[in-house]
């Protein structure tokens, strides 16, 4: 069979030796791929352990953070506080965890200083309010340079910070 003639009848196939593989069963399990989503499925299990929140102590930084008006004045309203209620801790952790690497983490950011928005999420307002919106924020709040990736250690630090400032809210 021809590529030509495998593409016009949608078969994908893959022949390694004697087996033959059907490339829809291997792609996203069959299931469409969700388009214009950052979080994907509803029903998208985690892949990451679960972070423990009491390994970290944020005292001290949430002090720094209230003395600025800047990030004082960033609050969870009511919608967002039953966003976080229904999904869970949990699943912002996930949300959180996803902004965080492909927002924040790699190296070379193209618009550095403006990938956070303001609204839409209680990950962005969180993000805002404890100085992790941008690099140059992560670098005078928290001491983590810019100019190289971040580590898994570093994403996880920032990631329970959001979700500690995102539970105090509640």
């Amino acid at each position: 069979m021809s590529y030509l003639c495998a593409c016009r009848q949608n078969v994908m196939q893959m022949a390694v030796g004697r087996k033959t593989f059907d490339m829809r069963k291997r792609i996203n399990n069959g299931r469409k791929p969700v388009e214009g989503s950052l979080f994907g499925d509803d029903d998208f299990e985690p892949c990451m352990p679960a972070i423990d929140l009491s390994k970290y102590n944020f005292d001290e930084v949430f002090g720094r953070l209230a003395k600025s008006d800047f990030r004082r004045r960033f609050r969870l309203n009511d919608e967002m506080k039953d966003y976080v209620t229904e999904k869970g801790l949990g699943r912002i952790g996930m949300h959180a965890a996803d902004i965080i690497r492909k927002r924040l983490a790699p190296a070379v950011i193209p618009n550095d200083g403006k990938q956070t928005p303001m609204k839409g999420h209680p990950v962005f307002v969180a993000q805002h309010a404890t100085g992790c919106c941008c690099r140059g924020c992560l670098s005078k709040w928290h001491g983590i340079e810019a100019g190289r990736e971040l580590t898994a250690a570093e994403q996880e630090y920032v990631v329970a910070l959001l979700l500690t400032w995102i539970s105090r809210q509640l």
